[in-house]
């Protein structure tokens, strides 16, 4: 039995009456609220923020379906949303901003300080030339700089976009040709596992790929000098000119745009969205309030990237809009040791330790006398967010980080969605260990069939949406991208449904989210051997010698298509793995179900956000051209994974 793995036979688990009394949402009636109020219970997310002007109209269409306008009429500032009104309201020496560097020591930015700093560097950025409407990127890692800036941008009107610093030249030069960026902000470079990573070589070569002049800023990070950078302005210097300087927030209207987040779709190409001010700030508010239970005086760590839309809503923007402190840990979470999370969290008394499925099980594998020989009793919640979390990790979480005493939110949402859309409300809800939860207050989430009909409770289907809300974006890019992007919405304007693109599975009002719809396979062309990837990953990764798995759909001479499995070993090699994994899955599900094919890999091919890059692993097994595989943070074991198929092809051993 791995560590972590679970008898206990109870599904439930109530939250903790410790938690209760002191959450920030505790009525279940609010779910009856929002429906019989709707759309103008959203005025509930609205009302957590200071507005310049108030909204007129709570939602109104667009000319563009199925998009729509939120709070229309209203008028607003994020910087001044999540600086300037907690310096006014008194809280100007509270943290907003813990950073912890890798090579050792935090930097403390009280809200006092962020206000500083943020008017700096907006005269800054207005004294090289930006102005309302510019788009500002940054290539930056994760230094109190990137949010400076993003809040500096806010300040000014000016949208930025963010783009993860291991990204190639060839990424952030698209990313900045779609968005117009004439201005980029990055640094010198980064610590990570105790090394340093040039970011000025790659800045270079993206700025040689575009048509126009960009205007450079750089943050001197390790004093490591780039040869042939020739940044025109330093951070430091520049701020340091301006540092007295006081700039007034430039009020926007709801729907206008706050920045440009990109994420890796399904195939691994990027897909650029755009989320408006007054929406997506009000909604991440609300979520970062009502699911993460966040308030003043807490202090939330989100180890994730502040490039994805959870580093958006739930690094930045959702802890900072309600005065809370947010954390910033610079390097790899091994770095110097496996000691390093937990020494955060008691060092820093976190309150909220929001991390991903893929996290939590490299923990359990690291072990349990890491977090145990800490005091972790500053946590009040847990929360995840990513993939699907199985009951074991759930369970391992549960006991040994929130020592059965902090819920457990595990959320779903998508960047297209701008923050947490399925999630228990901690201080309302039982837990279910593998279960994400119930569609938030608001939400109208559905599961149907391929032709719209809702599927019965414990059957499989579509996860769609049946009217929107306001954390939703707004595609970039040409007509013919946005209108490709429409077919996620049935047929506007006429009816708005979203397509998730996800399976799942809804028991008692829980949903569980089985995966991407394209990962289902009909085995041998039949329905009733219709079953999907996660199923078996499931219960191959419930063997001992099994660390990861990913499970295919490939093309089969006589089946039509069956699944194929890749599975990472906790040791070398071990010679019977191949048939115990046949064994178990014929066992625990169907024969017609086993893997055709089980291939021994050194790891899988994950993209930066965590994902794995399936479309890869099917063309290498079909035989056909490798895709978009620039997104992708280790694309070297593709050759490794190509050489063990043509090995196990060629030479099968069992």
């Amino acid at each position: 039995m791995k560590e972590g793995r679970c008898s206990d036979p109870c599904h439930s688990i109530s939250p903790p009456s410790e938690f209760v009394e002191q959450a920030n949402v505790t009525s279940p009636e609010i779910y009856e609220t929002f429906e019989e109020e709707w759309p103008t219970c959203w005025e509930r997310a609205a009302s957590l923020l200071e507005w310049h002007q108030s909204h007129s109209t709570v939602l109104e269409p667009t000319t563009k379906p199925p998009y729509y306008r939120w709070f229309v009429g209203g008028t607003l500032n994020a910087s001044y949303n999540c600086v300037d009104r907690h310096v006014e309201a008194g809280r100007g020496d509270q943290p907003a901003i813990q950073w912890v560097r890798e090579t050792g020591g935090t930097e403390t930015y009280t809200y006092a300080d962020l206000e500083r700093n943020v008017n700096a560097v907006a005269a800054s950025l207005r004294k090289i030339g930006v102005n309302t409407g510019d788009t500002v990127a940054l290539y930056l890692p994760r230094l109190p700089a990137l949010p400076i800036v993003m809040l500096a941008a806010a300040r000014l009107g000016a949208p930025h976009v963010v783009v993860f610093a291991e990204y190639s030249a060839d990424v952030l030069a698209s990313f900045m040709a779609e968005t117009d960026a004439e201005v980029l902000v990055t640094a010198d470079g980064y610590h990570q596992n105790g090394a340093f990573h040039p970011l000025e070589p790659k800045a270079n070569r993206a700025i040689e790929q575009l048509e126009w002049d960009v205007t450079t800023v750089s943050v001197d990070r390790t004093g490591h000098d780039s040869e042939g950078w020739s940044a025109e302005y330093d951070y430091d210097e520049l701020r340091s000119r301006h540092w007295d300087s006081s700039v007034e927030p430039v009020s926007r209207e709801s729907d206008e745009p706050l920045f440009v987040c990109y994420a890796s779709g399904p195939t691994g190409e990027p897909v650029g969205m755009e989320h408006a001010t007054g929406s997506y700030l009000s909604y991440v508010a609300w979520t970062t309030h009502a699911v993460l239970d966040v308030a003043p005086g807490d202090t939330l760590w989100c180890p994730a990237g502040i490039e994805w839309i959870t580093g958006h809503s739930y690094i930045v923007y959702g802890p900072l809009a309600l005065g809370a402190t947010t954390l910033l840990y610079e390097g790899a979470p091994a770095y110097p040791d496996k000691t390093r999370p937990w020494e955060i969290i008691a060092e820093n008394e976190v309150t909220q330790f929001y991390t991903t499925p893929t996290a939590i099980r490299a923990f359990m594998e690291w072990g349990s006398e890491y977090p145990n020989a800490h005091d972790l009793s500053s946590l009040k919640l847990l929360g995840t967010v990513g993939q699907r979390i199985e009951p074991e990790t759930w369970w391992w979480f549960y006991e040994h980080v929130g020592g059965r005493s902090c819920p457990i939110v595990d959320t779903w949402y998508q960047a297209e969605n701008g923050g947490i859309a399925i999630s228990t409300l901690p201080a309302i809800h039982e837990m279910r260990p593998g279960s994400v939860g119930k569609p938030l207050p608001g939400i109208d989430a559905e599961i149907v069939d391929a032709t719209g009909a809702p599927v019965p409770a414990g059957q499989s289907g579509y996860l769609v949406f049946e009217r929107p809300w306001p954390g939703f974006f707004r595609p970039v890019g040409d007509e013919a991208a946005a209108t490709e992007l429409w077919t996620e919405f049935g047929d506007p304007p006429n009816e708005w449904t979203y397509f998730s693109e996800d399976s799942a599975v809804r028991e008692d009002g829980y949903m569980t989210i089985l995966g991407r719809t394209d990962d289902v396979i009909n085995i041998g062309h039949y329905t009733k051997n219709r079953v999907h990837v996660s199923e078996i990953e499931r219960v191959i990764e419930s063997l001992d010698e099994i660390d990861d798995v990913a499970v295919i759909c490939g093309r089969h001479e006589i089946m039509g298509e069956a699944p194929y499995a890749f599975v990472v070993c906790e040791s070398d090699r071990p010679t019977d793995v191949r048939s115990k994994v046949r064994e178990t899955v014929t066992r625990e599900l169907a024969a017609p179900i086993c893997p055709v094919d089980v291939y021994l890999v050194p790891e899988l091919p994950r993209t930066y956000s965590g994902g794995v890059l399936r479309e890869a692993l099917a063309d290498l097994l079909d035989g056909e051209r490798l895709g978009d595989t620039e997104l992708l943070r280790n694309p070297d074991v593709l050759d490794n994974i190509a050489v063990e198929i043509r090995h196990q092809r060629t030479s099968p051993t069992e």
